[in-house]
């Protein structure tokens, strides 16, 4: 069976799918990167390879995340694409129609305006943990709840209580103030959900046409008290499709069949969960700029750089893809 492999890597998770040429889903992988790009990606890849065999033969690979280049010199991808082109061309696939995609992962945030089908604007959040998945992290383990667990609680909240959310700092003190005054853990996360609601249609959403439909995809898509906080804010309904927590590499599967329809892959097989990846780097004193070149090496050999502005070193390597 000819298959696509997607990997998307992030600071939080790192995200495998495999597609079929019939553009179904034949599986998916999430797990946690751990600061550990290069491990977590070879660990997807073993686990994969283990569960296809030599039934599955990958014809296209791509990759999508904060860690892009570095996983397409590790799995040897044909295509390397930034987020927002990613999670737009799996939407545009499995949610036809859609006009605006709200995406919240662990460490950011972003909102992708579609017009038929075509990217026409986009906004990011890197910098404030009030408006990402993090945020909810680290306040359900101050409460000791799983944070599974949270989205149900928010739901079950009579008066959810009002939690200052623009910083992850004042939100951590006025949610404890909260607490002594009395107000009930229902009410005081169903509060926290609202609270990263504001700040992401404040900060990531400010200026932004929100048109219905809207898909709500990220890991925090997962939350139901979240996701009734945004249709409570916005007054329509949110669609969260099956694949929420893995769309940006669906959409490396879609975009790798296209780069492969004339040309041979450069995946380099399952096997790549064992070769010998170190990654070191250097800065470069060559002009005032001084570069920050990163470079990988596989069993040794050097395999790319980048991070150069004027090409001197990312020029000079063999690149793969």
């Amino acid at each position: 069976m000819k298959a696509y492999l997607g990997v998307d890597v992030g600071s939080v998770s790192t995200n495998l799918v495999v597609m079929g040429e019939n553009e179904e889903i034949i599986e998916s992988l999430y797990i946690r990167t751990l600061g550990q790009p290069v491990k977590a990606v070879q660990s997807g890849l073993k686990i994969l390879g283990e569960k296809m065999g030599r039934e599955v033969v990958i014809t296209g690979a791509g990759a999508t995340g904060s860690a892009r280049n570095l996983t397409g010199v590790l799995v040897g991808a044909d295509v390397v694409k930034n987020e927002i082109t990613t999670h737009a061309i799996a939407v545009s696939r499995l949610v036809p129609g859609a006009q605006t995609i709200i995406e919240i992962g662990g460490q950011d945030s972003k909102i992708i305006i579609m017009r038929d089908g075509v990217v026409t604007d986009f906004a990011m959040n890197t910098v404030c943990a009030a408006g990402t998945g993090s945020f909810l992290d680290q306040q359900a383990v101050r409460l000791n709840i799983p944070i599974e667990d949270f989205g149900e609680l928010a739901l079950k909240a009579k008066t959810p209580v009002r939690i200052a959310g623009r910083c992850a700092v004042f939100a951590e003190s006025d949610m404890i103030h909260k607490q002594q005054l009395g107000h009930s853990t229902e009410d005081i996360i169903a509060g926290l959900c609202e609270a990263l609601v504001r700040n992401y249609l404040n900060n990531v959403g400010k200026g932004k046409e929100i048109l219905s439909p809207i898909v709500f995809q990220g890991g925090v898509a997962a939350n139901k008290g979240i996701k009734v906080a945004f249709e409570k804010a916005l007054k329509h309904e949110l669609t969260v499709p099956r694949y929420y927590n893995v769309m940006g590499a669906v959409g490396c599967c879609y975009l790798a069949k296209e780069a492969t329809r004339t040309k041979p892959t450069h995946f380099k097989g399952w096997e790549a969960a064992d070769y010998k990846f170190r990654p070191t780097s250097f800065e470069c004193k060559g002009c005032p700029n001084l570069c920050e070149v990163i470079q990988i090496f596989e069993n040794d050999a050097l395999v790319a750089r980048w991070g150069d502005r004027c090409g001197k070193w990312s020029n000079s390597s063999v690149k793969v893809g």
